[in-house]
């Protein structure tokens, strides 16, 4: 039982850090998707969705808008793999857009798996 124990207490930290660094790379990979997907938007439409529209626009027409030829993204636009909404601004502070997810604390800042992800 001790060594179970022993092995217990060294092998679960290392594998939940692990698990946490999976889920920091699925959100860049997401926020990957999106940028590529709101490139191909801008292409067909002239612009990118207004920050009122958000990432929805990658999936619904906005209204008025005739050269939309989405959806761009296969799947509907996802949570980030804590279940928040990312954040998109257009335009944004550090490009044409910004796209934020702010890790797994929710909140802005934060370091290691409470480290905002974003696509500047």
């Amino acid at each position: 039982m001790v060594i179970i124990g022993l092995l217990a207490g060294y092998v679960a930290p290392r594998y939940f850090a692990q698990v946490g660094k999976s889920e920091t790379k699925i959100a860049r990979a997401q926020i990957d998707a999106f940028e590529k997907a709101l490139d191909t938007y801008r292409l067909d439409v002239g612009r990118y969705p207004a920050t009122e529209q958000g990432l929805d626009a990658l999936m619904k027409r906005p209204p008025g808008l005739a050269k939309w030829q989405g959806p761009y993204l296969k799947k509907s636009v996802p949570l980030d793999p804590w279940g928040n909404p990312y954040l998109y601004k257009q335009p944004g502070d550090h490009g044409d857009y910004d796209i934020l997810s702010y890790g797994r604390d929710g909140k802005p800042g934060g370091q290691g798996e409470d480290a905002d992800i974003n696509n500047w």
